[in-house]
């Protein structure tokens, strides 16, 4: 072999060499972005020695249960999906051990099932987040699914003192259980417009109030009560496996909805280079690390130590930024420092000229 032919040799095998590295690396990066999965908590309400309502002769638990499960089944179908059961069978898991389960599992979102009763011939599907307080009826709802904490052995030391039948119980929060307030409230509304205006039901609309399973999670959560059992048109709709495949259909749909949303609004932060984020000096970030109806003062001891704490009312609401920064480098380090301090769910945000605009606009700001 010449030396010309040698080096033709040398020529191909380099350039097999980086054929055979660049699949390896574009096969890597495209498993990584397939491995990549939501974690998604399905809890069916009560269950086991729990059987919550019994309107109609129905038991609130079974239905709970069967709309869970085919909600999970749909789910499962996404790749990017991954379902958690609370619970699969008739079994009453304590309400702590269920936000135990979502928050090991570092879960995305949390959905309770749930169906409702009321003396009267009320009727309608309804979605509720965790809130200060609600109105009068909303309280009573809360309390009466609060009310499992007295069949669980030790609650008196298991919840701290919380009394399901007390309302100063029933509505006393803290900013910290506020956090996911934004995230509940959007994944909320998906679901009861998917119940009102897809469906048809009633639409007793997304409601707050303080049902202790959700004061158990760190992450957007979410209760539904999915019709009332008293209604004997709503109990039979919701015991029968059409109404259920409706009412799971819409609250997956709603899921996959919110998941592909948190898809488009995620910023990883190599998408805006150093050099552009230091030239944007129109762009106010701000980190949003609470959300709620609370007034606040913003002292540091109040904020888990964190300093220059900014109070925005929003409507009813305040919102609570901090690391208010031109400097997108800036704005990543003020996030990873909440997040140090239990903020796990605190987000980026932009705003230019006062307008609050998408983090990934900035990069097609002149």
């Amino acid at each position: 072999m010449n030396f010309l032919q040698i080096h033709k040799f040398n020529t191909k095998l380099k350039n097999l060499f980086f054929l055979v590295i660049s699949l390896f690396v574009f096969f890597s990066l495209s498993t990584v972005n397939a491995q990549k999965q939501y974690k998604i908590v399905l809890d069916a309400g009560h269950g086991g020695k729990d059987p919550g309502n019994l309107g109609n002769g129905y038991k609130e638990k079974h239905i709970a249960l069967k709309v869970a499960l085919e909600v999970g089944k749909q789910l499962s179908k996404e790749k990017d999906i991954k379902v958690i059961y609370t619970r699969k069978n008739d079994v009453y898991p304590e309400l702590w051990k269920r936000g135990e389960i979502a928050n090991n599992a570092k879960a995305d979102i949390f959905v309770s099932i749930h169906c409702d009763s009321h003396t009267s011939n009320a009727y309608g599907a309804g979605t509720f987040v965790l809130g200060l307080r609600g109105n009068k009826k909303n309280l009573e709802i809360a309390k009466r699914e609060n009310a499992s904490i007295l069949l669980e052995d030790n609650y008196e030391k298991r919840y701290k003192g919380f009394d399901p039948n007390s309302a100063e119980s029933v509505i006393g929060l803290s900013l910290l259980q506020e956090e996911n307030l934004d995230k509940s409230l959007e994944l909320a509304s998906l679901i009861q417009n998917n119940f009102a205006y897809k469906l048809k039901r009633n639409n007793r609309k997304v409601k707050q109030d303080n049902f202790q399973v959700l004061r158990e999670t760190i992450m957007p959560s979410v209760l539904v009560e999915l019709g009332f059992l008293t209604n004997k048109n709503e109990g039979r709709f919701l015991n029968s496996k059409k109404g259920q495949q409706q009412m799971a259909k819409a609250i997956a749909d709603a899921v996959k909805n919110y998941i592909n949303n948190l898809k488009l609004n995620t910023v990883v932060a190599d998408e805006i280079n150093n050099e552009e984020a230091n030239a944007i000096e129109i762009v106010e970030f701000k980190i949003q690390i609470a959300s709620g109806k609370n007034k606040i003062p913003t002292k540091s001891y109040n904020f888990k130590g964190l300093n220059n704490v900014q109070r925005v009312k929003v409507g009813s609401y305040y919102k609570y930024y901090f690391g208010v920064t031109s400097s997108y480098k800036d704005a990543l380090k003020s996030l990873k420092i909440a997040k140090q301090k239990g903020y796990k769910s605190a987000f980026m945000v932009a705003f230019k000229n006062g307008e609050k605009i998408s983090v990934k606009e900035v990069n097609k700001l002149p």
